[in-house]
Order: C-alpha cells, then sequence, then structure tokens
C-alpha cells in the first residue's frame, strides 16, 4: 500500500485514536485494510496467544476471504487468525483458538455454537467489528449478533462496517457503538470505474446469448449473477459443456465444493462463476473484468453489490445486464441511482435462433369411450 483509499484515509485515525467508528462505503473501497491494518498496531502492543480481537462476517466466503487478507498483512508481525465458519468440521478450528490466535474471524452460527460448548471464551477480547453489517440483517444475524455482543466485556473498541444503512442497521450500531465516528464515503453509489450497459433479450433465448457475449467480448474473469441455485448450476453447466471454463458458487454446494470453485475462480482455472447473490458481498477476487446480470435483482443496493465486484481498486470494469420489458421499473430505478442513462447496446452478430414447436395430434381417453383430442406440445417448448 502507497496511497490510502478515501474509507482508509477517514477511519484509519479513528480507529489508531480507539474510537468506535461507524463506517458506510461503497463496496470496493478497501474497507477490510482499513480495519486490519490498525487493528495489527493494537494488537502488536499487549499479550500474545489469546483471542483479543473479533470480526464477524456474513458468509463463510468473506469469512475465509478476510482470514486470508489478514495471513498476508501480518507479514512478520507473527499475529495469527483463525476462520470459523460451519460446513466443515470444528476440530481444527478449536485447535487453531487454543494454540492462541490472537484474531477470531467468524460467522455468527458456528461461533455461537463454539461458545455455547466452551471451546472459545470472549474474556480477553478488546476490538469488535462487524463486517457487511446489513447483510448480516438481511441474511438473518441480527439476533445472534446481539447474543455475541452480550457476551463480550463492556469495556472494548466497535467498529461496524457497511455498505448501506437500513433502519436496523442505525438501531443496532446505536446499541453497541459508544460516541462513534461516523465515516460516510459514497456509500449508496456505485463504483465510479464502472461502465453500465444493457442489452434487451428474450429470456429463451439468454443462454445462447451469453456465450455469445463471452465469445465476442475479451472477458478475461467474469461472474454472472443469477436468481436462482437451481438456475446457477444448471446454467454453469450448459457452459462448461460448451466448452467454457466455468464453475457455480451457490447455497446449495458443500463447503469443501464452494471453496474448490472460488480458489479455482481466484487462480484462473474458471473464467467464468456463474452465482447467486452468495457472491455479490465482500467477494475481492483481483481482475474480475466483467459482471453479468443474467436475472435482473430485485433491489438497487443489491445491484450495487454485484457490479461492485469489478471495477475495484481503481480498475476498470464492465457491467452488463440482460434485460426484457418487465425489468424496465427497476432499470429506472438504477438509473435514478447511478444518476445517468445506462447504454443500451446490442450484439449486431448474434443471431436468435428460430424457435420451432412441433406438435403432435393423438386421442386422449376422457371418460367411457368419449374421445377428445389435444395438443402435445414438444419437449422443448415445455421445457422454455
Amino acid at each position: 500500500y502507497t496511497t490510502p483509499t478515501p474509507i482508509q484515509k477517514e477511519a484509519i485515525p479513528s480507529i489508531l485514536d480507539g474510537k468506535d467508528v461507524f463506517g458506510l462505503a461503497q463496496t470496493g473501497t478497501g474497507k477490510t485494510a482499513a480495519f486490519v491494518l490498525p487493528l495489527f498496531q493494537r494488537l502488536m502492543n499487549g499479550s500474545r496467544k489469546k483471542a483479543r480481537a473479533l470480526i464477524i462476517a456474513p458468509t463463510r466466503e468473506l469469512a475465509e476471504q478476510t482470514h486470508d487478507e489478514i495471513r498476508k498483512m501480518a507479514g512478520k508481525t507473527q499475529l495469527k487468525s483463525v476462520a470459523i465458519y460451519g460446513g466443515v468440521g470444528k476440530s481444527p478450528q478449536i485447535r487453531a483458538i487454543r494454540a492462541g490466535a490472537e484474531i477470531i474471524v467468524a460467522c455468527p452460527g458456528r461461533l455461537l455454537d463454539l461458545f455455547n460448548e466452551g471451546s472459545i471464551n470472549f474474556d480477553h477480547i478488546e476490538v469488535l467489528i462487524l463486517d457487511e453489517a446489513d447483510h448480516m440483517f438481511d441474511k438473518g444475524f441480527l439476533p445472534d449478533i446481539r447474543r455475541i455482543v452480550a457476551q463480550l466485556p463492556k469495556k472494548r473498541q466497535s467498529l461496524v462496517f457497511s455498505a448501506t444503512m437500513p433502519m436496523e442497521i442505525r438501531r443496532l450500531a446505536e446499541k453497541i457503538l459508544h460516541h462513534p465516528v461516523t465515516v460516510k464515503i459514497d456509500h449508496s453509489l456505485p463504483v465510479a470505474t464502472i461502465s453500465h450497459a444493457l442489452f434487451n433479450v428474450k429470456k429463451e433465448q439468454r443462454t445462447a446469448f451469453l456465450k455469445h457475449l463471452i465469445k465476442q467480448q475479451d472477458m478475461k474473469r467474469t461472474i454472472v449473477f443469477t436468481r436462482t441455485k437451481h438456475k446457477a448450476k444448471s446454467l454453469a453447466k450448459q457452459l462448461h459443456n460448451s466448452g467454457f471454463r466455468a464453475t457455480s458458487l451457490q447455497g446449495n454446494l458443500s463447503q469443501q465444493n464452494r471453496k474448490k470453485a472460488m480458489d479455482g475462480f481466484k487462480n484462473g482455472t474458471f473464467k467464468v462463476l456463474v452465482a447467486t447473490d452468495i457472491a455479490a458481498r465482500g467477494i475481492d477476487v483481483s481482475e474480475i473484468s466483467h459482471v453479468v446480470n443474467f436475472d435482473l435483482p430485485d433491489t438497487v443496493e443489491t445491484y450495487t453489490h454485484r457490479t461492485g465486484r469489478t471495477g475495484r481498486a481503481l480498475k476498470k470494469g464492465q457491467a452488463y445486464s440482460l434485460v426484457g420489458q418487465d425489468d424496465m421499473k427497476m432499470i429506472a430505478l438504477i438509473e435514478k441511482n447511478l444518476g445517468k442513462k445506462m447504454s443500451r447496446e446490442s450484439l449486431p452478430s448474434f443471431k436468435p435462433e428460430k424457435q420451432t414447436h412441433n406438435y403432435k395430434s393423438q386421442p386422449v381417453i376422457v371418460s367411457k369411450g368419449t374421445r377428445k383430442r389435444r395438443c402435445l406440445w414438444s419437449e422443448s417448448l415445455a421445457m422454455a
């Protein structure tokens, strides 16, 4: 690091002064380093081999990612961290705690499990950090957060970082922060380095269009967002079968397979990651050139989080959305938030396949010899 990002420049001095901080900043602006670097400064003084800092994250991927960043940045400080989350065995996590990790990065559910069974205690916690606090609310974790906070020492430094500020997060911050310094860095706006464009594509043509788009555009590393887990899995499989290096990331995967997908996407084994909104928050993979909304999200905030996976660290990124007439109300809201119109694009080289429907007529016995005839749709039409 040579030059701090705005959130780092504003937050780090207050954190170093021991003040509570409520940080609001758009995704991809360097929030992790904004709290991790001053945390190191504090933990390098004082006792070692005991848990002194607790970072709570809403997803396994974010917890693992923060843990990895801590290991990279800790360098020669000899500070150690452990990532705690469900879906994997408890034993390695418990061993790391007992070995004296000073920093715990945890998802609320597994953290409470370990606390309730006596495998971890919070007696020496000096700093509490809630990362992606608004996503905690989205996933229903606020009751667990309150249970955890009730067990922590009253005398501590608390930091809350969030991309948006719904009323529930404001109330939570008021309860756990003491005279906080509030840092706001254009938290509701998408990153300025991202270009936004629309393609008007019928739903039944989107898979073929996406394949064509990936071939025509210089997509070095792309995340494709879908609304459902089933569609993410199915679309990734279709892309893979068509010769694309694609994989999926969605909630039905085991933790081992989720990690395999993320690691493969990070190291370049996969060039396309088809994901649900599990990947819309806090996933920091460098050099993501494109984000494609195969399905438009339901909220402007989710659009901001999704597209924030590209254009990180002041690099340029491209966000594409495949839309239909039903999506135009949401597009209007997104454009209002962007403060500008999204460019309307087309691929002249894309020739949609003509839809041919086969009908077969056969008799169907309804009752007592009465016969009626019905049309049986072809399998392809039924699937569409």
